[in-house]
């Protein structure tokens, strides 16, 4: 069993980095696509919906196979590394996603609290920036949540594209020593250990913009 953990930990670490970037992307974009999406502008929010339905309305490996072997063929002819790859596809598909929990948060803040901004006369940019934006990330934590871990849970497709996750060094043990019970239980473990991480760092987010408001915590 000790002989398993440092090639399973070697595909561990790169499912961390795969996850971390993964993440600050797909958030990037949750962001881009909520704004979009309600946006006056109508072009923009034309786009944010191609966006969001074509990532959510398409199979992730789809997507990925897309990205690392149709993009470098003419007429496109845009090559990146696997691991861009699963960055990039991770990204914007969860990233999706999250556009959609973001904009249901924003939508959910009380009316009570635009109309307390207009009678303070504050402008549209505070107001959101102040007011709507905080409660609306702390409605969108939850939700959010389940959304990093399954952006997680998906790095086990990046092995398909040849990236040396966890996934995939689980499955070359495997071929290798045929001690399939051991090495998949191992994997399993650590999965839901990362997992465990991602669920304590977003609970003391939600406590560090919970304080000083009258939401409770996280059940």
């Amino acid at each position: 069993m000790i002989d398993l953990l440092p090639l399973l930990l070697q595909g561990a670490w790169v499912t961390v980095k795969v996850t971390f970037w993964g993440s600050l992307l797909a958030i990037f974009c949750a962001l881009i696509g909520a704004f979009g999406r309600l946006s006056p502008i109508a072009p923009l929010r034309w786009l944010a919906i191609a966006y969001i339905e074509v990532f959510r309305g398409s199979s992730l490996l789809v997507q990925l196979f897309w990205l690392y072997f149709v993009l470098p063929m003419p007429p496109f002819e845009i090559e990146m590394s696997a691991f861009t790859v699963a960055v990039v596809g991770l990204g914007l598909n969860i990233g999706a996603y999250g556009a959609e929990v973001l904009r249901g948060a924003i939508r959910s803040v009380n009316p009570g609290q635009h109309e307390a901004c207009h009678a303070l006369n504050m402008t549209p940019a505070t107001r959101f920036r102040r007011i709507i934006l905080p409660q609306a990330l702390l409605a969108a934590i939850p939700p959010g949540t389940n959304l990093l871990i399954e952006l997680l849970k998906n790095t086990s497709l990046v092995s398909l594209i040849t990236l040396s996750d966890l996934a995939f060094r689980a499955r070359q043990l495997d071929q290798a020593t045929l001690m399939t019970l051991e090495i998949f239980g191992l994997a399993l473990v650590i999965y839901f250990v990362l997992a465990q991480l991602i669920n304590a760092c977003m609970r003391l987010l939600y406590r560090r913009l919970a304080r000083g408001q009258t939401r409770g915590g996280l059940a």
